[in-house]
């Protein structure tokens, strides 16, 4: 369940999205985080940080790195932590799954992908 996200992630890979060089070159860390049901997943690096709390199946708005307005809906299916953001009529999926002790995040717009890979750090 989503239990196994908690911790700590460390970026490792990127690829994709050319138009993020700057969020690349930050290799955020993932920290997972849950309290009496209520899901913390925070982006940090040194070059910005943002939180999202959330409960899963409910809708909530976002205010993304970039900086978009989103509302956004978390789900858990299939051993993925799916997030769809919605905003001006556009739509974002990031999947996160785990795959060989590592958090792999899948993120797609239209017909554009892109991969994150992270270790979790001990």
């Amino acid at each position: 369940m989503v239990e196994a996200f908690v911790g700590t992630w460390k970026m490792t890979s990127s690829v994709g999205f050319a138009t993020r060089q700057m969020g690349n070159m930050a290799k955020p860390n993932l920290l997972f985080s849950i309290d009496d049901g209520v899901i913390s997943m925070k982006s940090q690096s040194t070059f910005k940080t943002t939180e999202a709390k959330f409960k899963l199946n409910e809708e909530f708005d976002e205010m993304t790195a970039d900086d978009r307005k989103t509302k956004t809906l978390m789900t858990f299916e299939n051993g993925k932590l799916v997030q769809k953001q919605t905003w001006d009529g556009k739509t974002t999926t990031l999947e996160r799954e785990l795959q060989d002790g590592k958090l792999i995040a899948k993120c797609v717009m239209d017909d554009v992908v892109a991969l994150r890979t992270y270790e979790k750090e001990v």
